[in-house]
């Protein structure tokens, strides 16, 4: 991006935004590993091929110093890094953004009728209906399955500490694991007819095909024209589609469960307002949304997380002894409040890899956003990882530092899980999830990185540790290495 006209108002409207005036301090200390975000402008044919190789690269260097910048590829474009601007889009005319084509084009063929793809009215009885599914009594009540999870985890990553801790291992393929455990689990009540494995290659074969950028996005083709490396995209997830309708089907005949999963609660969820429910396509859409969503978030912040202990080894000692009690026992919801700095840790973790790290909104109607014109059709982007690492809104943005988060970050300054009306449904359930395995894990390993083995920070749909996270673990006692 960042081609044809870019417009920078230094001096305008957009110029200055209250709480974007500190200066950040310059660290001489290592920094963990980032996007190099653009420095030049990139042409049209350059923004795709930067598109498909990592999305973030499309990020100026400039946006995470200004508050606002615009440009024109094929179609006018508006990158939004104030508070003050995101509010706007993201809660005050939520229903003027609605999510981009490009968003549709990649997901639709597989979660059209879910939350995460419908906009406006068709929306927002869905969430009405599938808000309670979430609600807290619900998501304390899936602890235990989280927490069996950690507990088979740190036997699978026991088996390289008995070596010595020579043997490394991918934290990335691991969490993975872990946290699809869980979803199917909390989802499927332990997915009885339901293969993970051939779930998962499902997911990911349909992410490797749809979610790379095409030319035809950058410039912004209509929907109807095809994009080549789509036309086949829907084989992937067909089976998968498949298996969650006849396993709707089943619970329904048979009925809910005697401790109801999360697709008891979506089949018997009704929008308060008008009493509607869900049809099996749309229960199908939604409950594929949960699984993938459910897993790939937590299992994404988890695993850099990790790499960051690894990073810094005595912030990693410091979270260790915090969750000492957890050696020989599980952890479980009462122990939440005792581990704050673990929970700042995985705060920190998306701050700087936010797994959505680049949204894109497109605008419905004129406005107005910063003083700048806003026409109907411009696609608006959010891009949450120059947001995150903004130098007017952060400290040593670029520095692992999790005792920022000591204090709440500026409202709409932090977005890991959007915000507004649309704000994840399910950001609670991943906070849970991803402090009671990492504080788990901390409890028993002492983690090293594998020289040479740094990931590198690509987003395909995600922003996810390309490479994998490679690491070795040595067993703690009593809160120390032996």
């Amino acid at each position: 991006m960042w081609p044809g006209r870019v417009w920078l108002d230094p001096g305008g409207p957009a110029a200055y935004i209250p709480g974007m005036n500190r200066q950040s301090p310059t660290l001489d200390s290592p920094l963990p590993v980032r996007v190099a975000l653009a420095t030049q402008p990139l042409g049209i044919l350059a923004s795709a091929r930067a598109a498909r190789r990592n999305v973030v690269e499309l990020i100026p260097e400039i946006a995470t110093h200004a508050p606002m910048l615009s440009g024109t590829t094929g179609k006018r474009w508006h990158m939004l890094m104030s508070p003050e601007a995101l509010r706007h889009v993201l809660r005050d005319r939520v229903e003027d953004y609605p999510k981009s084509m490009v968003t549709k084009l990649i997901l639709g063929s597989a979660i059209s009728k879910s939350l995460f793809v419908l906009d406006g009215a068709e929306w927002r009885w869905q969430r009405r209906a599938a808000a309670p599914v979430f609600g807290h009594r619900n998501i304390a009540a899936m602890a235990p399955i989280m927490v069996g999870a950690a507990e088979r985890s740190a036997l699978r990553i026991g088996q390289a500490a008995d070596t010595g801790g020579q043997r490394a291992f991918d934290a990335f393929d691991e969490m993975v694991a872990a946290t699809f455990e869980v979803i199917a689990d909390v989802t499927l009540s332990g997915g009885a007819g339901f293969d993970r494995h051939k779930v998962h290659q499902a997911i990911e074969a349909y992410i490797a095909q749809t979610a790379r950028v095409s030319l035809l996005d950058v410039v912004g083709a209509p929907a109807w024209v095809p994009r080549p490396g789509r036309l086949f995209s829907a084989g992937p997830m067909r089976a998968v589609q498949q298996l969650a309708d006849d396993i709707i089907a089943d619970r329904r005949r048979q009925g809910a469960l005697p401790v109801p999963d999360l697709l008891d609660l979506l089949i018997a969820g009704e929008d308060p307002q008008t009493g509607r429910r869900m049809t099996p396509d749309e229960l199908r859409d939604n409950l594929l949304t949960f699984i993938v969503a459910g897993h790939e978030t937590t299992a994404l912040t988890l695993s850099w997380a990790l790499y960051l202990m690894a990073f810094a080894p005595e912030i990693q000692d410091a979270a260790a002894e915090e969750a000492r009690a957890l050696q020989d026992r599980p952890a479980t919801m009462a122990d939440l409040p005792g581990l704050p700095l673990i929970r700042r840790i995985v705060d920190e973790a998306l701050r700087l890899y936010p797994p959505a790290a680049f949204l894109a909104r497109t605008a419905q109607v004129q406005d107005r956003i910063l003083g700048r014109e806003i026409r109907p059709g411009d696609t608006v982007i959010l891009p949450i990882y120059a947001l995150h690492r903004h130098k007017k809104l952060w400290d040593d943005p670029d520095a692992f530092d999790p005792d920022r988060f000591r204090r709440p970050p500026e409202r709409f300054a932090y977005l890991p899980f959007g915000d507004g009306p649309r704000i994840c449904i399910g950001a609670a359930f991943a906070l849970q999830e991803a402090v009671l395995i990492l504080a788990t894990l901390l409890a028993r390993f002492r983690f090293a990185a594998v020289p040479g083995r740094d990931p590198k920070p690509v987003m395909i749909l995600t922003l996810r540790p390309q490479g994998g996270v490679w690491l070795t673990a040595t067993r703690r006692r009593g809160g120390k290495i032996p």
